[in-house]
């Protein structure tokens, strides 16, 4: 799945780069407006579930509502996106099956409370959010005319 993520954001960087501005701030009805705005909230998702199976990687400082606003262009959005897929990657290709054994423990500002969940169902749920987002950005960039990319599983290159 660390793969699939930096397959899918690398197909997707392109696209929203060359992107007017206005076309990727325009607000399209999705959770959270924008394309570029639904990209930033996904990336600092993953910085803050990163944070919390990686201790040495920081959390975002800023919290849900201010997530989509983390980067102002896609630019920008997309060099710490590539940057936090490696750091997902390196991650991902370093576990050992005994290293997913256990319980994370956080407190969720979303929900307000201490949260305690299998280690394992946290790391799905970092790879289902992602998935859930790419989704709207699909939708958006199909919906905007933008020829969106191919999301398929079983599509991806060995070499990705």
């Amino acid at each position: 799945m660390a793969r699939y993520n930096a397959w899918q954001n690398r197909q997707v960087m392109p696209v929203l780069d060359a992107m007017p501005q206005a076309d990727l701030c325009r607000d399209r009805g999705a959770f959270f407006g924008s394309l570029l705005a639904t990209a930033n909230h996904l990336l600092w998702g993953d910085m803050l579930w990163m944070s919390r199976f990686d201790p040495r990687l920081a959390a975002p400082e800023t919290g849900i509502p201010e997530s989509v606003a983390l980067h102002p262009t896609a630019a920008a959005w997309g060099a710490e996106r590539f940057r936090l897929d490696g750091r997902i990657l390196l991650w991902a290709q370093g576990l050992r099956a005994i290293d997913l054994k256990g319980e994370i423990s956080w407190y969720s500002g979303a929900l307000q409370r201490d949260m305690k969940v299998p280690l394992t169902q946290a790391v799905v749920h970092m790879f289902n959010h992602q998935t859930h987002h790419r989704g709207q950005i699909h939708a958006m960039l199909t919906a905007a005319g933008y020829r969106a990319p191919v999301s398929d599983l079983f599509a991806m290159p060995e070499e990705a």
